[in-house]
């Protein structure tokens, strides 16, 4: 009987030992999943970077948005005939306000609309420019209102400079902008700088998808963690409305007096980055963009 009680009491030991171990080795699993240190010639971890770049995408779209819709005018200008462009979907509602010198505009996204390229908006984006469409160059305003890009809340607002042509021709916009992004998990991030994308297809077709422009400039983008990194364009990224990410270009992103490299591919519409560290280290990177769930 007594060996008997022995063994149950060896048992319980042991299974309080192996729930514990099991409880230690999750712990240490969830908090590696969760936290990502950086080694010592790192710049940036995979996941920061797939945050930045959605915040780059916000950034590009929603002025994007501003010019589609101030070209609909300088369109129609040149034109002499009304032009819309399909790139916003029948739920979203443009008022227009003329005053003496000036459009206002309040694009209402509402509750939530999707546009044809799958992300899904809602609140308002004002704009404001002179209503005087002759001139050559132009400046628009544009600050948001209750206003979300799937699902994450963002605030801030842009000027931006409006060239008709500029010196290849193409319509040309530079923004000097601030936003700040809060994801529904409570993270933040913030960026702010210039950016400028010039329009080099698809202008006046109205026709979203055939929509390819250029992108340069320098931007600061504070992370979730507070960490700062400046982001420059080496080669024009180039974004094809069609797809959902960069197709091609280089950005640098410094940190700590530290530079990396992200590579966007050959032209391929693909999710793919390669991302060199200042050690020579390469590594393919994942970039997520609001992937549909």
């Amino acid at each position: 009987m007594k060996k008997s009680l022995k063994q149950i009491n060896f048992t319980k030991t042991t299974l309080l030992f192996i729930g514990t171990a099991l409880f230690m080795a999750t712990s240490c699993t969830k908090e590696e999943d969760t936290v990502e240190e950086l080694s010592g010639t790192e710049v940036i971890s995979a996941t920061e970077l797939q945050y930045s770049d959605e915040t780059e995408m916000i950034s590009e779209e929603v002025t994007a948005i501003a010019e589609d819709v101030y070209a609909s005018d300088e369109i129609s200008f040149i034109s002499k005939v009304p032009h819309r462009s399909d790139f916003l979907p029948d739920c979203v509602t443009i008022t227009t306000v003329i005053t003496d010198t000036t459009k206002e505009k309040t694009i209402d996204f509402g509750e939530g609309c999707e546009l044809p390229n799958g992300n899904v908006l809602s609140g308002i984006i004002n704009l404001s420019y002179a209503k005087d469409m002759e001139a050559a160059t132009k400046s628009l305003v544009l600050s948001l209102e209750n206003f979300t890009f799937n699902e994450v809340a963002i605030e801030g607002s842009a000027d931006i400079l409006r060239e008709r042509s500029n010196e290849n021709e193409n319509p040309q916009s530079t923004a000097n902008a601030s936003f700040a992004a809060t994801w529904p998990d409570g993270d933040t991030a913030s960026f702010e700088g210039t950016r400028t994308r010039e329009w080099i297809e698809g202008y006046g077709s109205g026709f979203w998808g055939d929509n390819v422009f250029l992108i340069t400039g320098k931007r600061t983008y504070v992370g979730r963690e507070g960490n700062i990194f400046i982001k420059e364009v080496i080669t024009p990224l180039r974004r094809e409305m069609a797809c959902r990410f960069i197709v091609s270009g280089v950005l640098e992103i410094t940190r700590n007096e530290n530079t990396a490299s992200l590579d966007f591919g050959d032209g391929t519409c693909d999710a793919v980055g390669i991302l060199t560290q200042p050690d020579g280290t390469e590594k393919e990177i994942f970039l997520r963009r609001f992937k549909k769930k």
